[in-house]
């Protein structure tokens, strides 16, 4: 029997809504899809991010149940890709070739904690997830790491340039027949949507707004988060590098075109004026101490961000008949949405076969 199509309302345009988008509109099912913004210009935590896929990187740091949703996405991300690349999409530059952790000198004590924290959350099979590279053998994977003579290879992990996938995946949502409703704020019921112009019924609403559902998500709140882009023709990494510092960790991920997106900030705040000078004076000094011919880099763009985050910095999801809630993605969006997506993919299948 055939599985009968849905009409589905997806509120919110960032990654969720438009990977959401994406799969179900490839699927058969009738999606419209709201965003209180603008589609070209999307303005939320998915457009400034630096797209990394770095769960172990996270382990430390976040609750179990992240990493192992990480996982899937890792799992996921490559096949999507494809997929998209199949469709005939523009390159939206996914990489898998790991990412390395170092410290300077005076701070390698926490390079070897990370590295216990790691065994002590991995278990006895921590070994086969990560590598301690000495001296050479650092320098080989990342010549300009030369200041360094240890650090951690984490193998797995991958990253995606947002700013490419973002705009691929519109164009497969357009392919696929969806409406699209752009400065349309919405507020989100079961099967029903309420706009400026009256309201429309709907089989399924799927609210990923972010921080636009504050309302109907207890708890959620804005961490803001500043990033800064460089450009330099002298510094050339093959993959994501994470400098560990006693009060801070910087990032850099390196793009196209001789960019490095760069980064680190967390703070208590759904602030999204411009990047402050502490923040950029902080960036810019940690990146500089990774070489310093990054002293002649260019900044030629600061983003700032505001994640939707839960009291437990645990994503949201939640299900009732005719409406899903998928929120709290915090700084895991690109790391968390493949899995999630899935999650809410298995419950509308399992919906269309009640139907029938």
């Amino acid at each position: 029997m055939v599985r009968p199509e849905l009409n589905i309302a997806i509120a919110g345009g960032g990654l969720m809504g438009r990977l959401l988008a994406w799969r179900l509109s490839g699927k058969g099912h009738a999606i419209t899809l709201f965003e209180s913004g603008s589609f070209d210009m999307p303005l939320g935590a998915c457009h400034a991010a630096a797209g990394m896929i770095a769960p172990l990187s996270e382990l430390v740091h976040c609750p179990l149940p992240v990493y192992e949703l990480g996982l899937q996405s890792l799992r996921i991300w490559p096949q999507w890709v494809k997929e998209l690349q199949l469709q005939g999409g523009s390159p939206v530059d996914y990489r898998q070739s790991g990412s390395i952790l170092v410290a300077h000198p005076q701070d390698r004590t926490e390079l070897l904690q990370f590295q216990q924290e790691l065994i002590a959350r991995l278990g006895s099979d921590s070994q086969r997830h990560f590598q301690l590279l000495e001296g050479s053998e650092l320098e080989n994977l990342e010549p300009n790491l030369e200041r360094f003579d240890q650090g951690l290879y984490l193998a797995s992990e991958a990253d995606i340039d947002n700013r490419k996938l973002l705009p691929a995946l519109l164009i497969e949502i357009k392919r696929h027949k969806a409406q699209l409703r752009e400065h349309t704020p919405v507020e989100c019921l079961p099967g029903e949507i309420l706009h400026g112009g009256g309201s429309e019924r709907f089989d399924y609403v799927i609210d990923a707004r972010g921080l636009g559902a504050r309302d109907a998500v207890k708890g959620l709140r804005g961490v803001r988060g500043e990033v800064m882009v460089v450009e330099t023709p002298e510094i050339h990494f093959q993959r994501p590098i994470r400098l560990l510092h006693p009060r801070y960790q910087l990032y850099a991920v390196p793009r196209a075109h001789n960019q490095i997106v760069i980064g680190a900030t967390e703070i208590e705040s759904d602030d999204l004026s411009p990047i402050s000078l502490r923040s950029s004076m902080e960036l810019s000094s940690a990146l500089y101490s990774v070489h310093p011919a990054f002293a002649e880099a260019r900044v030629i763009e600061t983003r700032v961000n505001c994640r939707p985050a839960t009291m437990d910095n645990l994503p949201v999801l939640k299900k009732e008949p005719g409406l899903i809630r998928v929120n709290g993605l915090y700084r895991h969006g690109y790391l968390l949405a493949p899995a999630l997506v899935q999650q809410i993919e298995t419950q509308l299948y399992q919906q269309t076969l009640q139907v029938t």
